[in-house]
């Protein structure tokens, strides 16, 4: 890294592969500041760069994919949150949030991709659009009217599906405040659905809590 900040010649852009990950920062504010000091004339990284906003100030153009955390911060806080609720219970809630996502979108009307139930992961749920609506355009309404951003179909599902995620640091109320801006993102784009998967997901949510009280 730093033979490449001292050799990159003046009026030349210093391209850094990171492989795409943004875990471990590719330069900070001062490396960059070097290249700028020498003339350099921009610097990309498909990775992530630290001390972002002091980067931003600096009269050198640069691009990153996005800002890089400290990375023994992140990671150590990561596992300290999965310890503290329990592996078991992580899997639990993940297949609970898939269960309920799910049964919002039966009762949308709409289908999940995959067909069988068996397969289906718990941490992500892709919905088929009905036949002549696209996913892009549904996404896109409700990103502008909601400022929830929901992921697209790749590949041969392009703009054929759209997918909900249900896991990491996620809750109960945070599925279902998702799963609303769903309905109204299906309504304000026109696409046809029913009513009802907010509440289907609710009910389903519900029977843990109505278990527990059933057995005090």
């Amino acid at each position: 890294q730093r033979k490449a900040v001292e050799t990159c010649p003046p009026g030349y852009v210093l391209v850094m592969d990171s492989r795409k990950c943004a875990r471990a920062a590719s330069a900070g504010d001062i490396l960059v500041t070097r290249l700028m000091a020498r003339g350099v004339a921009g610097v990309v990284t498909d990775g992530g760069f630290r001390d972002a906003m002091n980067i931003a100030e600096l009269e050198i153009p640069a691009y990153h994919n996005r800002p890089s955390s400290p990375t023994n911060l992140t990671l150590n806080e990561a596992i300290d949150m999965l310890h503290e609720e329990g592996l078991d219970n992580v899997f639990a809630r993940h297949k609970r949030h898939g269960a309920a996502a799910r049964a919002a979108v039966e009762a949308w009307g709409l289908e999940v991709l995959c067909k069988k139930a068996t397969d289906r992961s718990p941490v992500l749920t892709a919905v088929m659009m009905p036949e002549g609506h696209s996913a892009d355009n549904f996404r896109a309404v409700t990103l502008r009217n909601y400022d929830m951003s929901l992921g697209n179909g790749l590949s041969k599902v392009a703009d054929k599906v759209f997918r909900i995620g249900h896991l990491g640091d996620f809750n109960d109320l945070m599925l279902i405040g998702t799963l609303a801006g769903v309905e109204m993102g299906l309504r304000d784009a026109g696409v046809p659905h029913r009513a009802g998967g907010v509440q289907a997901a609710m009910d389903l949510l519900g029977q843990k809590f109505d278990s527990a009280r059933a057995a005090a």
